[in-house]
C-alpha cells in the first residue's frame, strides 16, 4: 500500500472515530434512512440490484467488526463467493444458535457492501420500518429467522454508524450480551 492509500485511509478512519453514536440500546434510537431503499431479489440469492460498495466505507465496516470481541471475519460458508462472514470464535456462548444460519456465522457482507444480519425481531422490524432493512425471502419460514434481514450497503459515514450498531446489536442478540 502506498503512502498516499495509507494517508487517505488513516483520514478516513479518523473521520469515522468523531462520528461515534450511542449505542442503538432499543429500536426506538434507529434513524430514518434518508438514501434510496435498493432493489432487491426475492429469491435466493438475495442480493441488491444495482448498487456498489464504497471500497473505503467496507473496508472500515470490516476493521469495525473485527474490533468486536471474539469475531474473526473469515470467508463465509453460507453466502456468495467474495462474501465476508462475521465468526464468532469458539470461546464465546452463542445464546441463541437457532437464529444464525450457519456454524458461527453470525452476519456476512456480500461483495457490494450489504449484510445478512440475524436481529431481534422487534430491531429487524424497525430497521426495515426506518428504511434500513428488508426481510431475507426465508425469515419467515424457519423457526429463529423472525429477525433475518439483509442491511443496505452504507453510502455514507452517517449511515455505516448505523450499519454498525446493527451488526453490534446482531452480535448481542446472538450471544446475549449487552
Amino acid at each position: 500500500m502506498n503512502l498516499l492509500t495509507r494517508l487517505r485511509l488513516l483520514t478516513f478512519a479518523a473521520a469515522l472515530s468523531l462520528f461515534v453514536t450511542p449505542a442503538i440500546a432499543d429500536s426506538a434510537e434507529i434513524p430514518a434512512r434518508s438514501s434510496p431503499i435498493p432493489s432487491t431479489t426475492n429469491s435466493v440469492p438475495h442480493v441488491q440490484i444495482g448498487v456498489s460498495a464504497d471500497p473505503k466505507i467496507s473496508a472500515e465496516l470490516l476493521l469495525q467488526a473485527s474490533k468486536i470481541p471474539g469475531v474473526e471475519i473469515r470467508e463465509t460458508v453460507i453466502s456468495l463467493p467474495g462474501a465476508k462472514g462475521f465468526w464468532i470464535n469458539e470461546g464465546v456462548t452463542i445464546a441463541r444458535p437457532n437464529v444464525i444460519v450457519g456454524g458461527r456465522e453470525f452476519a456476512h457482507m456480500h461483495p457490494d457492501g450489504s449484510l445478512h444480519a440475524s436481529l431481534s425481531p422487534e430491531l429487524a422490524k424497525k430497521a426495515v420500518e426506518r428504511g434500513w432493512a428488508t426481510y431475507h425471502p426465508w425469515a419467515s419460514q424457519r423457526p429463529g429467522w423472525e429477525g433475518f434481514v439483509m442491511i443496505y450497503t452504507p453510502g455514507s459515514i452517517d449511515e455505516l454508524k448505523v450499519v454498525l450498531q446493527l451488526v453490534m446489536q446482531s452480535y448481542n442478540f446472538v450471544t446475549g450480551k449487552s
